[in-house]
């Protein structure tokens, strides 16, 4: 398992990619990779977060934060996950959701990341499924450098 790997995944990120909560990043990175064969692509240990890809396949860990949380954790079951789904355009989803009045999660806002050497940046909204899952839709606005003082 790499310890500080700075790569964006191989081949670009993916659509859809699973965003799991997790109690203990270290053990999950060990199940993960050294189990599992994912690679870590790049992470954000002072976020304790990790991208892991295993070809096509990837999946986000991150412990828990709170900022997401939907409901009460009496078992994980679902809850804790969020589905990060690459667009072109929001407006056409925030249009329909509007339509329909089925409320936001979370409003429409610009969100930046550090990845390795840069910053990828992206329009965001979030909205829960009738079962409850938290559904992240991202309309990417490219890279950045990092501002001065930034990550690490």
């Amino acid at each position: 398992m790499a310890d500080e790997p700075g790569e964006s995944p191989e081949g670009g990120l993916a659509a859809l990619v699973p965003e799991l909560v997790v109690g203990d990043l270290a053990a999950r990175l060990r199940f993960w990779c050294d189990l599992l064969g994912f690679q870590i692509a790049y992470q954000r240990p002072e976020d304790e977060f990790g991208y892991l890809q295993r070809g096509r396949a990837h999946v986000m860990l991150e412990v828990s934060k709170g900022h997401w949380q939907t409901g009460e954790w009496d078992r994980l079951l679902g809850r804790g996950i969020n589905f990060q789904i690459l667009v072109d355009s929001l407006e056409p989803l925030l249009d329909a959701l509007a339509i329909a009045r089925w409320p936001l999660f979370c409003d429409p806002h610009e969100a930046w990341y550090r990845i390795a050497g840069h910053e990828a940046g992206q329009r965001q909204f979030l909205v829960q499924d009738p079962d409850g899952y938290l559904l992240r839709f991202a309309q990417p606005l490219g890279r950045r450098a990092m501002a001065p003082g930034a990550g690490g």
